[in-house]
């Protein structure tokens, strides 16, 4: 019975895990709609509402799940200070790639970046963190590299937008794994040492009248404000569905979110999508294929070695 117990109770976390999560890639892949949305608006200003918003939705967070001990304990650490200033500043400029990608039509390649962005962590994890790669995983970093060749080899250039996506992002939790702290006290510590400066620019756009918080009209104002929900919610969602999931169903549903963006750049905003790129992508799924087929693998193979007694 007791048994069974454990077992019901290991299910029901993993239902809740499961849906924490779903809500944020779902949350994610929605996101470019937004980003539309305050196109029109200058990205530093966006960026600075985005940063600022976010603390108020971060703190009430760690007060609600009773870890500001925590918290107070990273305050007085300069050396997790110093680590959280370098990963707000990755974060920072992801969202800064992310949020003009958008705003100029190149949607379909923040979705490619973030297809590309799995590939890359197992390609930072081999060469600085010293993990094994087997066949399966070489062979999809090497599809993947193709995929960026043929987009080089056609457009007479690296398809630097996806890049730089992908490769913020993974040195953003390369150096996330080294914040000695839970992942909502180090977001909120990330954004709170963010919004020294971003809070400094918001002042300075009002006072000199070039704001749209204050100065705009109130579609503006909510979406600026809105900016904060948008940007926190599905971060702490992620956060806490996380601890409850396998690594490897982590893998597979990381895919959601591009998946989403991309359907939403050609069939809804319209970008161009031409056979070339088409190749690019069918050359990326395939990747992601063998990578997750890697995963479930190994997962699989570890549950077959017997438990040391």
């Amino acid at each position: 019975m007791a048994i069974e117990a454990t077992t019901l109770d290991a299910n029901a976390k993993g239902r809740r895990g499961f849906l924490l999560a779903l809500g944020a890639y779902l949350l994610w892949g929605l996101l470019p709609f937004y980003m539309k949305a305050v196109a029109h608006l200058p990205l530093a200003e966006v960026i600075a509402n985005r940063i600022v918003w976010s603390v108020p939705i971060a703190a009430a967070v760690l007060v609600w799940a009773g870890r500001t001990a925590d918290f107070k304990a990273a305050l007085r650490s300069p050396r997790t200070i110093a680590m959280a200033a370098l990963t707000a500043a990755l974060i920072s400029l992801n969202w800064g790639i992310y949020v003009w990608a958008i705003a100029v039509d190149r949607t379909v390649e923040t979705a490619l970046g973030y297809y590309i962005n799995p590939l890359v962590n197992v390609v930072v994890g081999a060469l600085l963190l010293g993990e094994r790669l087997d066949r399966l995983r070489v062979a999809a970093v090497v599809l993947a590299a193709i995929a960026v060749a043929v987009l080089t080899f056609e457009g007479g250039k690296l398809p630097v937008v996806s890049l730089a996506l992908a490769f913020s992002f993974a040195a953003y939790g390369f150096f996330r794994k080294t914040l000695p702290i839970g992942p909502s006290q180090g977001f909120l510590l990330e954004v709170l040492l963010l919004s020294v400066p971003a809070l400094g620019y918001i002042v300075y756009l009002i006072a000199s009248g070039q704001d749209h918080l204050v100065s705009g009209n109130m579609t503006d104002t909510a979406l600026l404000i809105g900016c904060g929900p948008v940007t926190s919610v599905p971060l702490l969602l992620f956060a806490f569905g996380a601890k409850l999931l396998r690594l490897s169903t982590i893998g597979i549903m990381q895919y959601i979110a591009p998946t989403m963006v991309f359907l939403i750049a050609v069939l809804i905003f319209n970008e161009p999508f031409d056979t070339v790129q088409a190749i690019a992508f069918a050359l990326i799924w395939a990747a992601l294929a063998i990578y997750s087929w890697s995963m479930f693998r190994g997962r699989e193979s570890r549950a077959t070695v017997p438990a040391a007694r």
